[in-house]
């Protein structure tokens, strides 16, 4: 009864979206206490640790149709972490969604995108030495973010979209609790990341689409400022104050998680929550949130830099040299920066019969200093991430279904 009325209790604390399931909060904690060796340190330091876990089952019945069971594990919406690069895997899915919407022959994914300048700070593109005609394109952005995370990208496809754009193409779906507001990597103040690109698609000296300059205009920051740890780097001055996060990025784990089972299982939410995307828009992001920097042919990446594994917390941590299942894949999103750790992911063993969706957040900054790039990936983050991906992998392959999943869907051929 005790463990009944704690689930209850959690169930009504935590503030969730209308898109989520019930949530269980017995499972995790039980199977991480089933490994004391690999999860006490994780357990007895949870809160400060601000670890956060979401782990979804999935069955499917006789015409392989699934449904989902949800877990977690201290999920909470209004516990602020910094999502880092997990917040490209939405503007990826925008990106393509209006250019479907904008429906003009001729602009599509591959068509050469150039940016402008028309505000303070703003830089240029017109060229990309990685792809294979040398310019740049959505489509190329879109690879680029998906195998190595490159942040140049996300910063293109955000002016692309537009701060309003961007947020309200979320918001429009029920992800109301994300807020999109900043480039990444670059220094920028609050109104020049209001302010986007103007924007040309061209087909040799035809110019198939302009789009100008655009301004924000809403404000999307919280009315609470948010101000963690005890201290953080300015250049090199050490400011003995908690670091503001309140202009930074939010992507709850509930709507990370979410919008990747909208993108591999759109027929299983409601429509109010799909993207307007098309067949090939869906095999197209596949493809490359699954696919190796090592088995890339365009671009080309350093396999030295770029490791099989790379971007792929979950299961392998940070090894570069981790032996790799050659029956699995990750379909998923990382990100790491400030210290936060995060991979929201969809794992399948093709062989086992194996697929869950597995998303999870956790802060390695033991000294509660910001930018001072003493953070703790290797000896607590990435040694949790593979821990936490080999328990639910473990576990789900001893779990017993009724029907095995036919998962010919997402066995992908990498060599085209």
């Amino acid at each position: 009864m005790k463990k009944i009325i704690v689930k209850i209790l959690m169930l009504l604390c935590m503030t969730a979206p209308s898109f989520a399931q019930a949530i269980d909060y017995q499972l995790l904690p039980e199977l991480m206490q089933s490994q004391p060796e690999k999860f006490q340190f994780i357990l007895d330091n949870a809160n400060r640790l601000r670890v956060q876990i979401l782990y979804t089952q999935i069955n499917r019945d006789a015409r392989n149709h699934p449904s989902f069971t949800s877990y977690g594990f201290r999920l909470n919406a209004q516990e602020y972490f910094y999502p880092a690069s997990t917040v490209k895997f939405p503007a990826c899915i925008l990106a393509l969604e209006k250019l479907n919407k904008l429906n003009i022959k001729g602009l599509d994914k591959d068509t050469p995108m150039f940016t402008g300048v028309s505000y303070d700070k703003q830089t240029s593109v017109s060229s990309d030495f990685t792809a294979p005609n040398g310019l740049p394109s959505i489509a190329h952005y879109i690879k680029k973010i998906l195998m190595v995370s490159d942040n140049d990208a996300f910063n293109r496809l955000y002016e692309w979209l537009g701060q309003d754009g961007f947020n309200d193409g979320l918001r429009a779906k029920g992800y109301d609790q994300t807020r999109m507001v900043h480039r990444l990597q670059i220094s920028m103040n609050a109104e020049q990341n209001k302010r986007t690109n103007p924007i040309t698609f061209k087909n040799g000296d035809q110019v198939i689409y302009e789009q100008p300059l655009a301004t924000a205009t809403k404000n999307y920051f919280p009315l609470t400022p948010i101000k963690l740890g005890k201290g953080y780097y300015k250049g090199d001055s050490l400011v003995k104050e908690p670091m503001d996060f309140t202009t930074k990025n939010f992507f709850p784990l509930l709507e990370q998680q979410a919008i990747l089972k909208a993108i591999l299982f759109p027929q299983a939410v409601e429509p109010a929550q799909r993207f307007d995307l098309k067949a090939q828009d869906y095999a197209f992001l596949y493809k490359y949130m699954s696919q190796m920097p090592t088995e890339s042919v365009s671009p080309v990446y350093d396999a030295t830099a770029f490791y099989p594994a790379y971007c792929k917390f979950l299961l392998y941590g940070g090894d570069k040299n981790a032996a790799l299942n050659p029956n699995l894949r990750i379909f998923n999103k990382v990100g790491d920066a400030y210290g936060f750790l995060l991979d929201n992911a969809y794992i399948v063993d093709f062989s086992r019969g194996v697929e869950f969706m597995l998303s999870a957040v956790i802060l390695c900054n033991e000294d509660q200093i910001f930018n001072d790039n003493q953070y703790d990936y290797e000896t607590i983050g990435f040694p949790f991430m593979k821990h936490l991906g080999e328990l639910i992998y473990e576990y789900e392959a001893k779990r017993p279904k009724k029907h095995s999943p036919n998962l010919a869907k997402f066995k992908l051929d990498y060599d085209k």
